[in-house]
């Protein structure tokens, strides 16, 4: 028989949360409010308590939704990951909407990525920052949240390239240079222009912007 684990959380005062429905921006409440580590988060996935019909991921600390997708965001996955495995070298492979330990904090689960060795090496143990070449989110209405908490993330755990597919300018954000407050260079690039990917400091191929976008 399961037996339900209750998770400890750890108080903090979280840097400038929105409020939730029905609590005003203001609420006292909001510097009372919890954050979950990435290991009792991993704590409560294995237990049950969360599960993959509860489609969140765990952010800062804070477990956010993920929404829904429309067809041109499924599309744009599929064509950004068939695209990317023609160009990938020998000893990395490319996930699809899987999870990485981004800090002790964060374990975003993006769109695509780029990470070393093969899917089977990681049975036993989880996906770190450090092992990831490039992640890209496809964005429409998280276009906002993508350009900023989600690059802040990606870029203070040292991944080195983060590309946004930007569905409704219909572009290629190319983003490089990580650091704690984010990334320092940004690219913007459209149909009739190729995508560098760079693998280990090294640029492996181009892919046409077209090639990705729906």
């Amino acid at each position: 028989m399961s037996t339900t684990t209750t998770i400890p959380t750890t108080p903090v005062t979280p840097a400038g949360p929105t409020a939730p429905p029905g609590l005003p921006p203001n609420s006292p409440l909001l510097s009372r409010l919890y954050r979950l580590t990435v290991r009792q988060y991993g704590e409560m996935v294995q237990e049950g308590v969360l599960e993959k019909r509860d489609r969140v991921e765990l952010i800062e600390g804070f477990l956010v939704v993920k929404l829904s997708k429309k067809p041109p965001h499924v599309v744009a996955g599929k064509k950004g990951l068939r695209t990317l495995e023609r160009v990938i070298p020998q000893g990395w492979h490319v996930a699809k909407e899987d999870p990485i330990v981004a800090s002790d904090w964060s374990e975003p689960e993006p769109d695509l990525a780029v990470i070393r060795g093969q899917a089977e090496d990681y049975l036993q143990r989880q996906v770190m920052a450090a092992a990831v070449a490039l992640v890209v989110e496809i964005a429409e209405s998280s276009l906002a949240t993508d350009r900023s908490e989600m690059g802040r993330v990606y870029a203070a755990s040292g991944i080195p390239y983060y590309w946004i597919v930007n569905l409704v300018d219909r572009q290629v954000e190319v983003y490089s240079g990580p650091g704690p407050a984010g990334y320092e260079g940004r690219q913007d690039l459209t149909p009739g222009q190729d995508i560098p990917v760079v693998v280990d400091g090294v640029e492996v191929g181009r892919i046409p912007v077209a090639d990705i976008l729906p």
